[in-house]
């Protein structure tokens, strides 16, 4: 079976396709420098024989190319994530994001990788509001995170022209499940939302609430990545989503009533950076990958409440 390089691996995101391409037979190494990853995500991982982890900084290229001698395809997961944050720190954000895909793509093609994956997001639309957002819109990044992941799959069209390796960027809408963090100021709404709700906290929503988004469980984006690297995709951005979406205020009401709770949320300022609406167009995913999302809302939900309670 193929050895696979998952950066970001201690991540949400990362760990859950580590595992997921475990069990599907293959070798995985996996890197991370535990700047938002967390060790415990590694601790199902390392019960395989086949998975091996690396601490390093994806800007390492020594490093980065070592572990990538033999690799037949990479999953370019790791990235300092968030909106918020990256309008607060720009620096960071786009050191670790531009500098550090740069430098582990650059790996992958010296090191004749077959297939890289990289990981975009639906930030690259802006607030356009048309809707819904398709590839073929002219992109509008209006935070330093979001410019830096157009930077991302930008580069990794740009390779697969330029040298002899398939790529293909995935842009993620929203991703929600198992293994995301619930703590901190920078915690992705769902997560955060059920923790607090489950503590008898109401929630804050910055604006309205009537902001939407196409919130993608875990699962849909594992299979999007996996087919993109078995695939014969390659020089392609495409969205990876539920081609769905509900506004803040109706998760709310949608957390209390599977938590059996009656919590009205707190309203404060919109945040800056933050987009208004979001949903993805399925027909270029669906004729690039043959990708249908698997996992609904609701089900991603339950599931999600589910794992933050340990049930």
């Amino acid at each position: 079976m193929p050895t696979a390089l998952v950066t970001g691996a201690a991540g949400f995101i990362g760990s859950n396709l580590s595992e997921s391409l475990l069990d599907r037979g293959y070798t995985v190494r996996g890197i991370d420098n535990f700047l938002t990853g967390h060790r415990h995500n590694l601790d199902p991982l390392e019960e395989h024989d086949d998975f091996s982890f690396f601490e390093i900084d994806i800007r390492d290229a020594e490093r980065v190319a070592d572990v990538m001698e033999d690799v037949d395809y990479l999953f370019h997961q790791a990235a300092v994530p968030s909106v918020p944050r990256s309008v607060e720190d720009p620096v960071t954000t786009t050191d670790g994001n531009c500098t550090g895909t740069a430098t582990v793509l650059d790996a992958a093609r010296r090191a004749n990788v077959d297939t890289a994956v990289v990981a975009s997001s639906s930030s690259v639309y802006g607030s356009s509001e048309e809707l819904p957002k398709v590839e073929s819109m002219t992109a509008n990044p209006e935070s330093p995170y979001a410019l830096s992941k157009y930077y991302t799959e930008k580069l990794a069209v740009q390779f697969s022209e330029l040298y002899d390796i398939d790529m293909v960027a995935l842009r993620y809408f929203n991703v929600f499940g198992p293994r995301q963090d619930p703590e901190g100021e920078y915690a992705a709404v769902i997560p955060k939302f059920i923790n607090l709700m489950q503590d008898g906290e109401r929630p804050v929503i910055y604006g309205d609430g009537e902001q939407s988004r196409d919130f993608t469980y875990i699962d849909n984006v594992v299979e999007a990545n996996v087919l993109a690297a078995e695939g014969d995709a390659s020089g392609v951005a495409v969205n990876v989503a539920c081609g769905d979406r509900i506004t803040v205020n109706e998760l709310v009401e949608r957390i209390n009533k599977v938590l059996g709770t009656d919590l009205d949320p707190v309203y404060d300022d919109p945040r800056p950076g933050d987009v208004r609406h979001s949903m993805a167009d399925l027909d270029l995913v669906r004729e690039e990958l043959d990708y249908e999302p698997e996992v609904e809302f609701q089900d991603g939900l339950q599931r999600t409440i589910e794992w933050l309670k340990g049930e």
